[in-house]
């Protein structure tokens, strides 16, 4: 009897074999070779589900995004909004192993994209889904009347985009010196000089 085979289950473990690849050895040794041995494949079946190193790099920028998107879905939003909000943005500074191998993919992902014009789109989703938080953020804040009055939205997003990408750079570049502790003093300033 033939053997049946998940593919979707395939993709994700050749996936996951990527962020590990990623995570020990850099986006430079992510080769279809160096991934096919992490996930127990053979190059031809590894080939046979993603017929380019592009392709395969986009499923697992995929693979990785659709992570961050289920947690976010599992948190609890209940409390003080000033409260959620942090917790939430927290969720996109890599703060555990998780998170830091999640930043870790994207970075590697990002600077691949550069130059590599079939990863340029996906590129460009990640960071508008991204925006698009942190606009809901700064739109949640003003329709429960929490802000300053006449702040301009577009430009608090790109500010508050900006601070999140800036702490998550930090802390994947220089971990030692900002602590949880910092982020969350942080990104409570931010919040309370955007608030009443």
């Amino acid at each position: 009897m033939p053997k049946i085979v998940d593919h979707d289950k395939q993709k994700q473990i050749v996936a996951e074999a990527a962020i590990r690849v990623i995570k020990k050895e850099g986006i430079e040794q992510a080769t279809v070779r160096n991934i096919a041995k992490e996930a127990n494949l053979s190059v031809g079946s590894l080939r046979h589900y993603f017929s380019t190193q592009s392709e395969l790099y986009a499923f697992t920028m995929n693979f990785v995004s659709e992570r961050v998107k289920q947690r976010i879905k599992r948190m609890n939003f209940d409390g003080p909004p000033i409260v959620v909000i942090k917790n939430l943005l927290k969720e996109f500074i890599p703060l555990n192993e998780e998170t830091r191998v999640e930043m870790e993919v994207w970075l590697a992902f990002t600077t691949k994209a550069l130059v590599d014009p079939y990863l340029q789109p996906l590129s460009e989703k990640v960071y508008d889904e991204l925006k698009f938080v942190m606009s809901s953020i700064i739109e949640k804040l003003i329709q429960n009347g929490l802000t300053k009055p006449h702040i301009n939205q577009d430009l608090e997003t790109d500010r508050l985009y900006a601070l999140i990408d800036g702490l998550a750079m930090h802390i994947i570049m220089h971990p030692d010196k900002i602590s949880s502790n910092q982020v969350d003093l942080i990104i409570e300033h931010h919040l309370q000089t955007l608030c009443k």
